[in-house]
């Protein structure tokens, strides 16, 4: 298979992400191929500064970086030649099977949705993030920044899209749901969790557990968490203060160590014709190859197309 990545991607490029490539092919079976878009120039200096003749590692040069703060659909559209619109562009000729970034994350999404593309039915396309359980397990919450303000047929849509990503991709072979609202009970919360729970229950299209509250994040209640984008950025980012604080304070331990992002790598979009996963900004050496070998394993598990599948069965019965 032939991974794309965004050179120019993250606080640290193109440092992190060319090192963090190489590191990737030492994971990769000969068969595997690297694909890096970028100024070919940067590219190529710091690939001899690094004993790189063992690995196979193709460049695109794309003249363009889109920065951290630039508005997404401006510079998207501003910046044709920029690495993340050539490396879309490369995925939709499918000249690469996967793509992943961890530059201007909006960019990324927007240019998905306009390049490759939504799926057919999917009302907006999300991203997840991963917190360990304290049993060993994780738990999936979606959306975690890409849509700040939902609808309840919205949310419905995450539950569909978490269970497939949860099943195949995390190997839980009948995820339960969980809506995070601020009680248990059935009529708690604001309007939005209000009018979605009648959704959610009893549904044919997941296993819906109920309601789950905040402190319910670390517990074997769900697999699977839904929630509105705006919510959930808020739930990401503590999860990560708390992590920082545990370590400044060097109280971290083996379980607290599954915390840490680097672990993980990014988050595919959910939602999209293609395999396009998201990796944190501050991606280190470490992050970036574990982005790029979670690129590898969303592709092989075909999520894309099973996420069709299902939507098409939803579509179908609604």
């Amino acid at each position: 298979m032939r991974i794309g990545i965004d050179a120019m991607g993250g606080d640290f490029a193109p440092r992190t992400t060319v090192r963090g490539a190489v590191s990737a092919l030492e994971a990769l079976p000969a068969s595997d191929k690297i694909v890096l878009f970028g100024p070919k120039e940067l590219i190529m200096d710091e690939l001899q500064r690094m004993d790189t003749a063992q690995y196979v590692v193709e460049i695109v040069h794309a003249a363009e970086v889109i920065g951290m703060g630039e508005r997404p659909i401006r510079a998207f559209t501003l910046k044709p030649d920029s690495s993340i619109a050539v490396g879309l562009r490369y995925l939709k000729q499918k000249k690469i099977d996967s793509f992943a970034s961890a530059g201007n994350s909006g960019a990324t999404l927007v240019g998905a949705m306009y390049t490759v593309n939504s799926i057919r039915g999917v009302i907006r396309p999300c991203t997840s993030a991963i917190v360990p359980k304290e049993n060993g397990g994780v738990n999936l919450i979606l959306d975690v920044g890409t849509n700040p303000d939902v609808k309840p047929d919205v949310l419905y849509q995450f539950a569909i899209l978490g269970t497939i990503y949860a099943r195949n991709v995390l190997g839980i072979k009948d995820p339960r749901v969980g809506l995070l609202n601020i009680g248990e009970e059935e009529e708690k919360g604001n309007l939005l969790c209000q009018a979605t729970y009648p959704l959610l229950k009893g549904s044919a299209d997941f296993h819906f557990y109920g309601n789950v509250e905040g402190r319910d994040l670390f517990k074997d209640k769900a697999d699977v968490i839904v929630c509105d984008g705006f919510t959930g950025n808020i739930v990401l980012k503590q999860v990560e203060a708390m992590y920082r604080l545990m370590v400044k304070r060097n109280l971290v331990d083996d379980y607290f160590n599954r915390f840490n992002y680097e672990n993980y790598g990014g988050s595919p979009i959910l939602g999209i014709n293609g395999s396009v996963v998201i990796g944190h900004g501050i991606s280190s050496e470490t992050a970036i190859r574990n982005m790029i070998l979670l690129s590898k394993e969303v592709f092989e598990a075909r999520l894309s197309q099973k996420i069709k599948r299902a939507l098409s069965k939803y579509l179908e019965n609604k």
